[in-house]
């Protein structure tokens, strides 16, 4: 409920200005790769102002999310660590029970657990 509530509230209010950019930016405007001959057809990138916007954003949203991702690396790293240390743990745990059990077996007099 909560979700779609946000989805109502912000999601197609944002859809709506961002349709209406795009309707009233269709003009072609140019884009040059050459800051020192701006004149240049050939480094000269010619589409609608809204193509520039959408991609700006676009752009901006995967260099945000990965520099979060480096960002979080040592906390990732971090959580790899302390799984592969639960899991020699563990192991030694098990390891140490089926010890215990042998050597209770014997002490009994008993066969050890799986022999």
């Amino acid at each position: 409920m909560t979700r779609r509530l946000i989805f109502i509230l912000i999601v197609v209010p944002v859809a709506v200005l961002l349709i209406a950019l795009a309707v009233a930016n269709r003009a072609l405007v140019p884009f040059t790769f050459d800051p020192f001959n701006p004149g240049n057809p050939q480094l000269t990138l010619h589409a609608p102002l809204f193509v520039y916007l959408f991609a700006a954003a676009a752009l901006g949203v995967v260099f945000g999310g990965f520099m979060t991702w480096v960002r979080q690396g040592r906390y990732r790293k971090l959580a790899r660590d302390r799984a592969r240390e639960a899991e020699v743990m563990r192991t030694r745990a098990e390891q140490e029970r089926s010890a215990r059990e042998a050597a209770l077996a014997n002490v009994q007099g008993l066969p050890a657990p799986g022999a």
